[in-house]
């Protein structure tokens, strides 16, 4: 605590210290002024210019400080200041409303995700240059704040293909589609045709474990008149790490007594390495390429390529359960194979004078190959005398073709400003496909700690869907925007959708603007939440994760799912009250009708409370689970609650000029957030007294999350060192949890404030040397709750490996420090 009290003392110091001397008189020629609503910790932007941006509006030309929805841009010196080469981080660490995952179970662990306000991470859309990026082929399925999301893969876009990242902070169904509830992230690419850049960057945790290496170039050509191609290369290596407890079955005086030999296993006691980071190498490539073809059109096409090998640790297997292959027991590795890619093409110019056009296609792939190394089958074993060692477990894929025709023009209709009217079609379809695995990784309960997919998993699914959209921004009177926007969808599987939004805001003075929104959403199910079936087990349990669409779900009472609707109100306040001083503030609330959420653990045996129809679902399924289990069940996706969040978030940038001293950019970005779950829909009667959502699923909803996030930042330029300071806070978070669906404990995780810290050298015109930290004081999230693991070691569960808790907002590795090379050319 008293290392909280000093760090928030400290930054608190040095942000007023910095507004105080800005207060006391500065050179207003050597000030920059800072546009409301950009927030970017460690740069500001630039000068007087002002940013043009493209995302939340059809208007041309319009700055990011007049924007009539909240927006905020990063750019690329912003994102490279994170330390670690990670996308979801860097944004994240810059933007306190965006909470990244950390920490992921199973194959969670191959692909961390992103949520914004505290919702799903389905409930964010992400676009490339402004076209919608298709979303990953690997559902997190396993229970947890990020459950069930399956948007856009980030770390498959390199960091230094980006030019800037614009956040739309409002619900934008109206104008973007599906997915666009909490908000937009659009990744600009560079589109430079000369010059370049790269770095190398290493760095690892204090205590061991994750060490990553990464390298990254970006080039710029001209390959031939009036054309530009902007191409980028990365590949990292992020390693192991190990943060777990001791398994107690491997210290249980009567197992010891029975398998003496145990002692002798390698890294005794510790032979559980469940809880912590996979290890991953990836391989990720950019291009983006544009070329006048004159008379105002121009060709353009962009696209990404990566590929990524990882494997993650699962529970340890006990010498009992096949000695004569592993007489020290084994530890089954997960094992990750995956492609991604995505390509643009598109045209656009001008056509009847004024009428600005643009037609362009759009398709991208996810497929990823899932093993199980260091396994067996037991059964086939026993049957046979014989097993594999690994295993082809299955097959996702996703894939997303969408086509776009976008018209828009300027109209004098005798008002402060042109009328611009936006016009537009889309086409999208969709598809997801599982891979049954080979035949040995499914036979009767399949491969220790991870079953191949059967062939009722398997399957082929496909959507399509087409819409057309209106947006009219106009200033009736000096001052003041009104911008209204309608969209139509039409879906192949669940029928049409009508959405529209209105944006206003009215300019008091230069220095003094409101705005305010109100709009309503939806988000179409994703057809892995529709349609993804699997068994998941542990030593301890086995659940099926039941398809909505199946017959087995329809013998609980579940019969596929619908899209959910939404409504979007907010309003802000944005001033400009000296040179060099921005401050936005902006409250919402963002209402969800029929949210898709999994549910909690739905018992066929072993819990406090079993359901048979659970158990005639999963024979309904097709599945065979492992005998020797003490506990059985199902989780399954529905629409099962309404819920609520309501926040505020507030951003002010500084810049204060010290002379000989250098410079100082200053900012404080600040979000509050809480969620509610304010209607709970009936649970099946085929359920009997077990209900959809248990205590654990719905802490995960309203407390797994901070609702409070504070960033502060101070950027620090003299001569040729450059000093990049951030103090983030993160409020309490919370999880309730039970072993058996009787009695649930709190896991809690109390406030702390993190500090990352940077120095950079610029050796010559060229080279660049950076040195930092990101959790410089190496702190921890807190332990399990004590009840919890006095229950797993009694119980023998190997569970109580997990002694930190998984939902940390800032993980459960501790410090991160690295070295970075940067070269400009």
């Amino acid at each position: 605590m008293y290392k909280t009290i000093i760090h928030t003392s400290v930054a608190a110091a040095l942000l007023s210290w910095g507004m105080a001397a800005h207060a006391a008189g500065q050179p207003a020629e050597a000030v920059a002024e800072a546009p409301a609503g950009v927030v970017v910790p460690d740069a500001p932007p630039v000068a007087g210019t002002g940013i043009v941006i493209v995302t939340g509006t059809r208007a041309a030309g319009l700055t990011v400080e007049d924007s009539a929805s909240p927006i905020q841009v990063l750019d690329a010196s912003s994102l490279a200041r994170t330390g670690q080469p990670d996308l979801i981080q860097a944004l994240a660490q810059n933007l306190p409303s965006l909470n990244a995952q950390a920490f992921g179970s199973d194959m969670a662990a191959m692909t961390l995700s992103a949520r914004l306000r505290g919702l799903s991470p389905n409930n964010t859309l992400v676009l490339v240059n402004g076209k919608r990026r298709h979303g990953t082929a690997n559902l997190a399925v396993l229970a947890g704040a990020f459950q069930g999301g399956a948007a856009a893969d980030l770390n498959f876009i390199p960091v230094a293909a980006i030019d800037r990242v614009e956040v739309l902070q409002d619900g934008a169904a109206a104008q973007y589609g599906t997915d666009a509830i909490a908000g937009v992230i659009n990744i600009i690419l560079k589109s430079n045709n000369r010059g370049g850049s790269a770095n190398v960057n290493g760095g690892a945790y204090m205590d061991g474990g994750g060490h990553t290496g990464d390298g990254m170039a970006n080039i710029g050509l001209t390959p031939f008149t009036n054309a530009y191609l902007s191409l980028t290369a990365e590949t990292k290596y992020h390693g192991f790490s190990e943060r777990g407890g001791i398994d107690p079955r491997v210290v249980d005086p009567a197992t010891m007594a029975e398998m003496p030999s145990l002692v002798n296993a390698p890294g005794y006691p510790y032979l559980n390495k469940i809880q912590g980071d996979a290890q991953y190498r990836q391989h990720i490539f950019a291009a983006n390429f544009g070329v006048d073809l004159g008379g105002g059109t121009e060709l353009y096409s962009f696209g990404t390529y990566g590929k990524k090998e990882a494997r993650a640790f699962e529970n340890y297997r006990m010498p009992n359960r096949l000695p004569t292959i592993y007489p020290f027991g084994f530890s089954p590795q997960e094992t990750f194979d995956e492609e991604d890619y995505a390509f643009t093409l598109g045209i656009k110019g001008k056509v009847f004078g004024d009428w600005n056009w643009d037609l362009s296609s759009t398709y991208g792939k996810d497929v990823a190959k899932l093993g199980v190394a260091n396994s067996a089958n037991i059964s086939l074993f026993t049957d046979t005398g014989s097993t594999p060692y690994e295993f082809r477990a299955g097959e996702f894929q996703a894939s997303q073709w969408a086509n776009n025709f976008d018209l828009n023009r300027e109209f004098d209709v005798g008002m402060a400003t042109p009328l611009t009217l936006a016009l537009g079609l889309e086409h999208r379809r969709d598809t997801y496909t599982i891979v049954a695995g080979d035949a040995a990784s499914r036979y009767k309960e399949g491969s220790q700690s991870y079953p191949g997919f059967s062939l009722t998993d398997a399957g082929g699914h496909s959507r399509d869907n087409k819409a057309a959209y209106v947006n009219i921004a106009v200033q009736p009177v000096a001052g003041w925007t009104v911008d209204l926007a309608g969209r139509f969808e039409d879906f192949s599987d669940f029928g049409n959708a009508k959405v529209g939004k209105l944006t206003s805001r009215y300019d008091f003075t230069p220095d003094v603007a409101v705005r305010a929104t109100y709009s309503n959403g939806f988000r179409a199910p994703t057809l892995a939440e529709s349609f993804y079936s699997a068994t998941n087990v542990s030593p301890r349990s086995a659940f099926v994760q039941l398809a909505p669409n199946s017959p087995g779900a329809r013998l609980v009472g579940i019969d596929g799912l619908k899209p959910e609707a939404s409504t979007n109100i907010s309003a802000g306040l944005v001033l400009n009250p000296a040179a060099g001083v921005a401050v936005t503030f902006d409250a919402y609330q963002i209402t969800i009708r029929d949210r898709i959420v999994g549910s909690g653990s739905l018992y066929g045996s072993g819990g406090a409370i079993n359901s048979p129809a659970v158990t005639a679902a999963i024979l309904a399924n097709g599945n065979v689970l492992d005998p020797t289990v003490v506990q059985t069940g199902i989780n399954i996706f529905t629409n099962a609650v309404n819920t609520r969040s309501r926040g505020a978030e507030v951003v002010a940038t500084l810049s204060s000029n010290y002379g000989t001293y250098g410079r100082v950019d200053w900012s404080a970005a600040a979000n509050y957030n809480k969620v509610e779950v304010i209607k709970i829909n009936q649970a099946p009667t085929q359920l009997g007294a077990q209900t959809l959502l248990d205590a654990t699923a719905i802490s995960h909803l309203e407390t797994a999350s901070p609702k409070v996030r504070v960033n502060l930042g101070a950027l620090w330029r003299m001569g040729d060192w450059t000093v990049n300071l951030r103090e983030n806070y993160f409020g309490k978070s919370s999880e309730q949890f039970s072993t058996d669906g009787a009695v649930f404990r709190e896991n809690r995780i109390k406030a702390k404030l993190l500090t990352d810290l940077e120095v950079s050298y610029q050796i010559s015109k060229a080279w660049s040397l950076s040195l930092g930290a990101n959790n410089l004081f190496n702190e921890y999230p807190n332990k399990i709750n004590p009840l919890i693991l006095a229950e797993q070691r009694a119980n023998l569960d190997n569970g109580a490996v997990t002694i930190y808790p998984g939902f940390s907002p800032y993980g459960i590795n501790g410090g991160y420090y690295y070295a970075r090379a940067g070269l400009k050319f």
